[in-house]
């Protein structure tokens, strides 16, 4: 068992989660030794398990915690309890001792400020807020004058409450966890509210949130789905039955404990990682990858030639070593390194990939800032289209990034140029377009003649008129034309026009 501790702020940097906390109570019975044999039982068990494991006590200073004039009432049925199990310092001393010598953190819950005395002069490692003291202000402004961490427990509070006495730990920057607990003894499985755990993890996403069970000790099933709903700190009430002390309905024997702790462990197997997405596992790696489909050449590649979607078909099953269907995305380029007969698979031996995804996702980043720099607003969903005519790796020389906002009667686009980006010359025989400059400075060449255009300059370009444009800073241009029609672009370098992998279209960039 873990027994270190640390006043860092972070409940999961003080302890090792999960944490099971085992509630003694009054079920030392006011004898030191019974206490003590309870404590040995319980390390038995615990000692067993890899978690953090604490062992926690209930103080009340009963000389001034009970009125005066209640004292010695065996007609009221807690005052009579309280009394029947009083210790001494010193005997919760000797069973502070006990606790540390079994390995748990030692823990106690105060009833009162004398108790948070006693509790920083043992040294103890966590102080625990019961559900009936919760809202208990006096009690609360002494708890967090100690450096300990706290654990609040939360039976019975309204959520106005439950916010109060977070953001008074939180504002005075405790170390501290919240556990939902029901405070009916034993706990109705109808009155469990598991969900609760949900809900508060939602409500309070940075704070630890664990859970205070009363349930009949036999139960393991409700521990399973604490923990699988998120749970992280457990807290149970623990006894030892004699001849001499019977155990209640709610406490439960060191033997209930031990399949309580083998019902966590058999979970949390279960359950598994859950912070982060797990690592590959090659035999579901393997399995997947042969019911995928394979790519095979629908014509002959020859070596060096780019493969597009074209020259490519898909089926089953795929051989070993194959690109399957799953690897043929728009965000990689594939280029034979040999040549591919038609029908052949494409591998690793005869086709390179390289992933363009980062790029893209540079030049997406880019594109929102320059809009949001230009106070440009654009409508919801559309499509961003990137030209990079020679290819993406010279994007930042030759490249545009384009959106149509309208493209019926007549066509409306944004033009995006980044710094030092120039477009190429090209030239249509149908359309007709006007270029209003939006942002920056741009250098329009109208068949060979060159000039600069600044924010509010229109031009007006005429069907079968060469065009090419840059900008050195950057620039945003709205284009407005008539219906733009796919086949009516035609650039003076025939390589832009043999290049049918010049633009990559992107629907959902915005998100």
């Amino acid at each position: 068992m873990n027994a270190h501790l640390t006043s860092e702020k972070s409940m999961s940097s003080s302890f090792a989660l999960p944490m099971f906390v085992l509630e003694m109570a009054n079920n030392h019975m006011g004898d030191v030794g019974h206490g003590i044999k309870v404590v040995r039982a319980f390390g038995e068990v615990c000692r067993r398990f890899p978690y953090t494991f604490a062992f926690k006590l209930q103080y009340r200073d009963l000389d001034t915690f009970i009125h005066p004039a209640m004292q010695g009432r065996d007609d009221v049925k807690y005052i009579k309890r309280f009394s029947e199990t009083r210790l001494s310092r010193e005997q919760f001393d000797a069973l502070v001792t006990e606790i540390r010598a079994n390995g748990f953190l030692a823990m106690a819950t105060p009833f009162d400020e004398a108790s948070v005395d006693l509790i920083e002069a043992q040294g103890l490692d966590c102080i625990k807020i019961a559900s009936c003291s919760m809202t208990d202000w006096p009690l609360l402004e002494r708890v967090v004058q100690s450096d300990r961490p706290i654990i609040v427990s939360t039976a019975g509070s309204g959520i106005d409450e439950i916010d109060r006495v977070i953001s008074f730990l939180a504002h005075r920057e405790k170390t501290f966890a919240v556990l939902h607990c029901v405070g009916e003894y034993p706990t109705p499985d109808a009155n469990m509210h598991l969900s609760q755990i949900d809900y508060l993890r939602r409500r309070y996403p940075d704070v630890r949130i664990g859970f205070s069970t009363h349930e009949n000790p036999d139960n393991t099933d409700i521990v399973k789905i604490a923990l699988a709903k998120g749970a992280q700190i457990f807290e149970k009430h623990v006894g030892l039955a004699t001849a001499q002390y019977p155990l209640n309905a709610y406490s439960a024997s060191p033997e209930q404990v031990q399949k309580w702790l083998e019902a966590v462990q058999t979970t949390l197997q279960l359950c598994g990682e859950g912070e982060q997405r797990l690592p590959i596992n090659p035999t579901e790696q393997a399995s997947l990858q042969s019911l995928r489909r394979g790519v095979f050449a629908r014509r002959a590649v020859a070596a060096g030639e780019v493969v597009q979607a074209s020259d490519v078909y898909f089926a089953f099953p795929p051989r070993e070593g194959q690109l399957t269907a799953n690897d043929f995305s728009k965000y990689s380029i594939f280029t034979a390194s040999q040549a591919i007969a038609a029908d052949a698979p494409l591998h690793g031996g005869n086709t390179q990939v390289r992933g363009i995804r980062d790029k893209v996702w540079d030049i997406v980043q880019r594109v929102k800032a320059q809009l949001r720099d230009g106070h440009v607003v654009v409508p919801g969903r559309i499509t961003l289209e990137i030209s990079h005519h020679y290819g993406l790796d010279r994007f930042d020389e030759f490249g545009l990034s384009m959106l149509t906002i309208v493209n019926r009667g007549y066509c409306k686009k944004l033009l995006l140029l980044f710094p030092g980006q120039r477009h190429p010359e090209q030239y249509h025989l149908e359309k007709e377009e006007t270029f209003h400059v939006l942002q920056g400075e741009v250098s329009l060449v109208l068949d060979g003649v060159e000039r600069i255009c600044v924010p509010g300059d229109v031009v007006t370009v005429e069907p079968g008129v060469r065009h090419a444009f840059s900008s050195a800073g950057g620039a945003i241009i709205e284009e407005i034309s008539s219906t733009h029609l796919r086949n009516d672009s035609f650039y003076t370098d025939e390589t832009i026009n043999a290049n049918l992998d010049r633009k990559t279209l992107l629907s959902y960039w915005m998100d």
